[in-house]
């Protein structure tokens, strides 16, 4: 609730539990977000754009879902959707402002996005920044959420948001190396192991590995991708839905669905998918796996293009920039 506007340093005075807290007068964001901003100076990064979205496509659709249910007014329902959709279009960037870094399991970056929504509402109802009139941040855009199911929800469909263009690039570059295979597919060479000479194999052979290799790779990802689908949100704090209608999940899933046009499943075992992160953590383990072999072959390549005089020079890769700042001839 804002108590005072000081015109000399332009901020405005904000109240919680806590106490009071100037906050910048011109910010969307409000005094948790603040208090946040203070507590968690750490790394100075924001918030990845994937994220942001995840969590504003929440609160649209919980806005969306309690408008359908009658439990939260219309007009207010369709101001906080106008606010969201202002945010997924591009706008408003620049008020997600909480350090990665932080600590409650979220609860800061959640306020962050419950607060700018809350009063971009408000001002498009006609009210002021930091009133918080008619559109609360907690009572409204956060209805029927808690921290604990919105931010593993989000991680879920950050992650889900970022897969198509993620599996796609894995097709061509795959596709590429099969490309190459055939080219090289007369070539023959020596095989190594060790980095010692042993039986001979034809060069396209060795690229057509890699083509698989980034193929299995991508359908590792897509596995554990699907375990993502199911979603935990109207558990609220615990799992066990206290505050939530028992509608709520199930409506919840139609409009992110709808929004997304991801396939999403309502989560069987919601205090399960609060209480653990096994899905997430799987699926980073397999991106991570595909990072170590695409490493490796990249290091295969760099081998097989050493030299051109003294290495083993059985490939040329196209010349990017001069290589040196005391060998002007030598080339990268």
């Amino acid at each position: 609730m804002v108590t005072a506007v000081n015109q000399t340093n332009q901020t405005r005075i904000e109240r919680d539990p806590l106490g009071e807290m100037p906050v910048p007068a011109e910010a969307l964001w409000g005094i948790q977000t603040e208090r946040a901003r203070q507590n968690f100076p750490i790394s100075n990064l924001r918030p990845l754009s994937a994220f942001v979205d995840a969590v504003i496509l929440i609160k649209k659709a919980a806005a969306l879902t309690h408008k359908e249910t009658g439990r939260l007014d219309a007009k207010l329902a369709d101001a906080i959707v106008k606010a969201a959709d202002e945010v997924l279009a591009g706008g408003h960037r620049e008020q997600f402002v909480v350090d990665p870094y932080q600590a409650g399991a979220g609860t800061s970056h959640n306020m962050n996005c419950n607060e700018v929504l809350a009063n971009r509402a408000n001002e498009l109802l006609g009210g002021k920044r930091g009133e918080y009139k008619p559109v609360h941040p907690n009572d409204h855009v956060n209805m029927a959420q808690s921290t604990n199911d919105v931010i593993p929800t989000a991680i879920r469909l950050g992650a889900l948001m970022q897969l198509a263009a993620l599996i796609e690039s894995l097709t061509r570059l795959a596709r590429a190396f099969a490309g190459k295979g055939k080219a090289f597919d007369g070539i023959v060479k020596s095989g190594r192991t060790h980095l010692q000479d042993a039986t001979p194999i034809r060069l396209g052979q060795e690229f057509a590995a890699y083509g698989h290799t980034v193929e299995r790779n991508r359908d590792r990802i897509a596995r554990t991708a699907d375990d993502l689908r199911d979603l935990g949100i109207g558990g609220t704090a615990v799992g066990t839905g206290l505050n939530a209608e028992p509608q709520y999940p199930a409506l919840m899933i139609k409009h992110l669905r709808a929004m997304t046009r991801l396939e999403l499943r309502e989560g069987k075992d919601r205090v399960q998918l609060m209480q653990s992160m096994g899905d997430a953590t799987a699926f980073s383990g397999a991106v991570r796996t595909y990072a170590a072999d695409l490493g490796k072959i990249a290091s295969d390549l760099r081998l097989l293009a050493s030299g051109p005089r003294t290495g083993l020079a059985e490939i040329v890769l196209p010349a990017v920039q001069p290589g040196s700042s005391i060998m002007p001839g030598k080339v990268n």
